[in-house]
């Protein structure tokens, strides 16, 4: 699993218990009406008023429900308009558990200074361990070490240091930090206070030695944590060590934990799955990569993009390409709503083995069906083909890569530029080299070479360049030893027209 990939999950647990799943509502309600605006510039404020307007009751439990559900999904924006509402509206009077939720709900959305600002006007009695622990995480969110540890202090002072989830937040900001070494002291302290160790605990601190490449001290914690009876261990635990076993070399100590972990995981756990599909992957098992991509079909109706994804890059990891073009057949089928990293997944695996044509292939496939691809895929087909030594498909594929909407920030290889920019001032046509400079520009600030390409163009279809020479100058680009030599042999075809 990828650190910065593992410090995010760690974070997604440690605000875990300030989140509970929501059930769809069946009939025609006001969560329904809000559930759609998915667009997180849309705000949701009209349909509250609208709902209150038509005469319709507004429950105090739909809205939080509707907040909590909202939060789930991360619309952060939106559900500080739901919970700024309530409020507003006088519909609830906030308890410190409302005060908490709409505190974090600013941090996220505004940051933790307005979270801060929000907190120090709250009442006295709605100063609780619940509005302290919703501030704190604000801060660990935004790796404020300092406010973190003089927040906790306070907290302490108070008497509200008492949870799990305070001493897991400090551990997750020096985990954040890259202060892993820290976090072991955290657990002790932990332990010191009477405040048992929960599961994330234990599995963060595993993590910090871990990272520091301290097997034993995250074999020890492990066999601490087997230890305690009021801990289930849990799929997760096991695959975070089954990941720095893997990673170490210790492929035997890495299976036992992978073995471990899948003895753990629930049949339908789609996102543990995922992780010991990708681990296995890693491993180079082939076999346990299907088996449990196979058991998953069995037990699960249906497979969402991220399942497709997951499965795709481990037969990629593993050259398993056959395979993989029969997964993305069965993503093709499964009608999923289209996302291009799926298919993109493969398109990486046939350049990663040299295969530019099938990954062309694929990509014009997709084209034809109207389906969205980006030009940095097309662009590293291009740079396949440019390394090949087929310069005219390289071309083509460029040429498909900048007709697209270009990605915000998508840059051309520059060497790719270079030489089919050369290629072109050599060999194409007038019309197709001022198509290709005028794409260019749209992309990449005008150059030299791109006015190299033109002029040598021009001069090779007898054209004059008196004007290309004038636009260079107007765009502040000298002349230098290479144009004067395409200049020379203009001036040698100009000459020998006027002697004849």
């Amino acid at each position: 699993m990828d650190q910065k990939l593992f410090s995010k999950v760690l974070t997604r647990y440690a605000i875990a218990g300030r989140s509970y799943h929501t059930n769809r509502l069946k009939k025609a309600t006001l969560y329904a009406k809000i559930s759609p605006l998915g667009d997180p510039s849309i705000s949701v404020e009209p349909e509250l008023d609208g709902w209150v307007q038509e005469g319709k009751k507004v429950r105090v439990a739909e809205l939080q429900r509707i907040i909590r559900d909202l939060r789930k999904r991360k619309r952060f924006t939106q559900a500080l308009e739901v919970s700024e509402w309530m409020k507003k509206s006088g519909v609830c009077i906030f308890s410190p558990t409302e005060h908490a939720v709409q505190l974090d709900l600013i941090g996220r959305v505004r940051g933790y200074l307005s979270a801060e600002n929000y907190f120090n006007q709250l009442k006295e009695q709605d100063q609780t361990s619940n509005t302290y622990g919703a501030l704190l995480n604000c801060y660990v969110r935004q790796r404020q070490v300092e406010k973190s540890l003089s927040h906790l202090q306070k907290m302490k002072e108070m008497g509200f240091a008492t949870s799990q989830l305070t001493y897991n937040d400090i551990m997750c900001l020096y985990t954040n930090v890259g202060q892993h070494d820290k976090v072991p002291e955290v657990l002790a302290e932990m332990k010191e206070k009477n405040v048992s160790p929960d599961n994330f605990s234990y599995r963060i601190c595993i993590n910090s030695y871990g990272v520091r490449h301290d097997l034993e001290g995250m074999e020890n914690v492990l066999k601490e944590m087997e230890s305690q009876p009021h801990i289930v261990m849990d799929w997760n635990t096991y695959a975070v060590v089954a990941n720095f076993f893997i990673k170490a070399g210790l492929t035997d100590k890495a299976v036992n934990a992978l073995r471990k972990s899948e003895e753990r995981l629930k049949s339908k756990d789609r996102i543990g799955h995922n992780h010991l599909i990708s681990l296995y992957a890693t491993l180079g098992n082939r076999e346990k990569v299907l088996k449990l991509w196979n058991l998953d079909k069995t037990a699960t109706t249906r497979f969402i993009n991220r399942d497709y994804i997951t499965m795709l890059e481990s037969l990629v990891r593993l050259g398993g390409l056959e395979e993989a073009e029969e997964v993305l057949k069965e993503w093709e089928s499964s009608g999923n709503c289209y996302d291009f990293r799926v298919p993109n997944t493969v398109i990486v695996g046939y350049i990663d083995k040299g295969m530019c044509d099938r990954a062309e292939t694929l990509l014009q496939d997709l084209m034809e069906k109207e389906k969205a691809t980006t030009p940095n895929s097309w662009g590293a087909v291009a740079v396949q083909y440019l390394d090949r030594g087929e310069t005219e498909n390289a071309l083509e594929c460029m040429k498909a890569a900048l007709s697209l909407n270009m990605d915000k920030g998508w840059k051309p290889n520059p060497r790719v530029i270079t030489a089919l920019l050369s290629w072109l001032g050599d060999k194409g046509i007038i019309e197709e080299v001022e198509a290709f400079v005028g794409a260019l520009r749209s992309v990449i600030p005008v150059n030299r070479e791109m006015y190299h390409a033109l002029i040598k163009v021009h001069i090779r279809g007898g054209k004059e360049v008196n004007e290309l020479l004038d636009q260079m100058k107007s765009d502040k680009i000298d002349e230098d030893e290479e144009t004067k030599k395409i200049l020379a042999t203009w001036e040698e075809t100009t000459e020998g027209k006027s002697i004849d």
